[in-house]
This record gives structure tokens, sequence and C-alpha cells, in this order.
């Protein structure tokens, strides 16, 4: 497979998602993968933006414990809903709560990236918004789809890139956002501290 990106540094993805590792995969670039061992858990009255910044980075900080001198990236995705922060559902009946929350409904979906450094005091985070609009589908249909068991382990319940695809009636941003890795913004970060070149 033709490569888009490469290392010039050596890179670690401190995240078991299989969607963030495709991406890097379908950049060709060259890293592996530490999971960071965290809480991750909104303090009272945490802003969802703040939230994320912060669970992005102490995964970073998490792994650069053990990998001082690697480069490590780190991301943490959310759905708001009226202020709220929809996470990861914990079983069929919270999943189908939550997408009938959403039906017919906006949302904003928040991804925070974080690369970091340790030993050169690097510490940079980033995060973007992406609206998506669900048009107004049947409780049976959204209690069939949480029974394929695609929702479990996906912030909101959904997955865009996958059977979920047919909730959305329409996104306004990153699209790569909504899956779990606003990748524009990522490599754009690669670049500005000399991890990848093009």
């Amino acid at each position: 497979m033709q490569k888009i990106l490469y290392n010039l540094q050596e890179l670690i993805l401190a995240s078991g998602s299989p969607r963030r590792r495709s991406f890097f995969q379908d950049l060709g670039l060259d890293f592996r993968v530490v999971v960071a061992a965290i809480e991750e858990k909104p303090q009272p009255a945490e802003k969802p933006v703040v939230y994320i910044e912060r669970l992005a980075r102490e995964k970073a900080e998490n792994v650069a414990e053990q990998y001082p001198d690697h480069w490590i990236v780190a991301a943490d995705t959310v759905v708001c809903c009226d202020d709220s922060i929809l996470e990861k559902p914990v079983d069929d009946e919270d999943a189908l709560k939550m997408l009938m929350r959403l039906r017919g409904r906006e949302h904003v979906v928040r991804s925070s990236v974080c690369l970091l450094h340790k030993t050169k005091s690097v510490v940079d985070v980033c995060s973007v918004a992406t609206q998506v609009k669900f048009w107004h589908f049947t409780e049976d249909m959204a209690r069939h789809y949480v029974q394929t068991g695609e929702p479990m382990d996906k912030a909101g319940s959904y997955g865009i890139q996958g059977q979920g695809a047919f909730l959305v009636r329409e996104i306004i941003g990153s699209y790569s956002n909504v899956v779990g890795m606003p990748l524009v913004e990522c490599v754009e970060m690669f670049i500005r501290h000399g991890v990848v070149e093009g």
C-alpha cells in the first residue's frame, strides 16, 4: 500500500480504539499502540471541552510515564446534547435511551487530541466540534440497531462509519471527528512538531 505520510520520529497511539488505529494505518504511519490506564469520568460541573481536553492530556501523560522519549498521541471523543455529555452506553437500555434522546435533533460531537513528548516538554492540545443531525427514525429501528451490538463501544451509542450511518441526516464539520479522530488537525500537529512528513 502506498504511504501518504512518513514517520520522522517514533509514534505511540495511546488508544485501544480500532477506528483510530485504522485511520493511522490508512495514512501509512508506523506506530505502536499502548492503551492508557486512566479513569474517564467528568468532574462536577466540568464543561465538555474542558473534560475531553483533560482526558486526552491525561491519557498521553499516563503513557509517557513509560515512554518519556517518544511522541505520544491521545484523543477523547464525546457526544454533547443539551449541555450533557453522552459517552459509551453501559447496557442496551442505556444505548436505546441515548438514541431516542438524539432522534430528530441536532447534537455536537467533540474530540480533543493531545500530542505530547515528555523529555522535550511538548504538550499540544486541540479540540474540534462537529454538528450532527439525526432524522426521526422509529424506536423499533433504534432497538434493532442496538441489537447489532455496534453502539456499545461508541460515544452517543452510534457509529457514523458503520451501520449507524442510517441515523444521520446531516453533518456540518469534520467527518473523521465524528468517527473519533479529527484527522486534519492531528496531521497538522504531527507536521508542526516534525513527527511526520508527506
